[in-house]
């Protein structure tokens, strides 16, 4: 079967560690692509605002599943967007201001919402993943569709937060770590996975003619969901449980290595 999409995370996987990646060699490969009519997704949890700054040339041709599904855009066309419901957003946060380990980011679709109290150092930290970011006396009475909760939290305390979170919180959302630190609220069923269905039943895309690449927690439905779901080397184990294939480290261009076996239709995709 031939490839006809091909959807990428972005941190620990698309991105090397300096969150850069190998550009000319991405362009040169995205216009066999183009020539090849294969869709290039762009999929990660993160702000489209941030995620559309790194592809400057191109970012009104290819499709975003931003904010872990929460917002599919297709050309510059919005194909979909989630909104928490507003007493659940109230609960939610009402829940996370008791634990004083957890720095929180409201993600609206105009703009994500951070404390002015927090400190300045995670204020410089959360500009460089939403470029959109307003900080707030309180979350009380935002004027936005809110798309998910994002939560910075000590890496040690990850797995006790989030269990506490599945506790608490199970019947209004999910909690799926994103790496380093970060776990993101999101409505139950809308993942990335949900987002690739979106796009793929409005062009025509079997799930056997995806690939997908992901490194984290928040990839897992998207990579099981794939036929040439891929974990990169760098991935957690929940991750390459669920992989069919495996790709070479994000720091070693792994994706575009694989991107370059497809164009080619060399194995695993001959």
């Amino acid at each position: 079967m031939s490839v006809k999409l091909i959807a990428v995370d972005m941190d620990g996987t698309f991105l090397n560690d300096k969150k850069t990646y190998n550009r000319e060699r991405f362009h040169q490969q995205y216009q066999q692509m183009k020539a090849q009519n294969i869709h290039f997704v762009v999929a990660s949890g993160n702000q489209y605002y941030q995620l559309a700054s790194f592809f400057p040339d191109i970012a009104n041709e290819i499709a975003f599943v931003a904010e872990n599904g929460g917002w599919v855009q297709d050309a510059g066309e919005d194909v979909y967007n989630c909104a928490m419901p507003r007493d659940h957003v109230d609960k939610i946060t009402a829940f996370l201001l008791t634990r004083p380990e957890v720095e929180i980011i409201v993600c609206g679709k105009k703009s994500a919402y951070t404390l002015k109290s927090y400190d300045q150092s995670f204020h410089d930290i959360a500009v460089r993943y939403y470029h959109r970011l307003e900080l707030v006396d309180n979350f009380d009475n935002l004027d936005d569709t809110i798309l998910k909760f994002a939560l910075n939290i000590p890496d040690e305390k990850v797995p006790q937060m989030q269990a506490l979170l599945d506790e608490k919180l199970g019947h209004m959302l999910t909690a799926v770590t994103t790496g380093h630190g970060s776990i993101d609220l999101i409505i139950p069923g809308v993942h990335k996975a949900n987002g690739l269905r979106l796009l793929q039943a409005r062009w025509g895309v079997n799930d056997d003619e995806v690939v997908a690449f992901g490194d984290s927690g928040n990839d897992i439905e998207m990579v099981k969901q794939a036929g040439y779901g891929f974990a990169m080397a760098n991935a957690n184990d929940a991750v390459k449980a669920v992989a069919g294939y495996h790709a070479p480290h994000n720091n070693e261009e792994g994706v575009l290595e694989m991107i370059d076996k497809a164009l080619k239709g060399e194995a695993p995709f001959s």
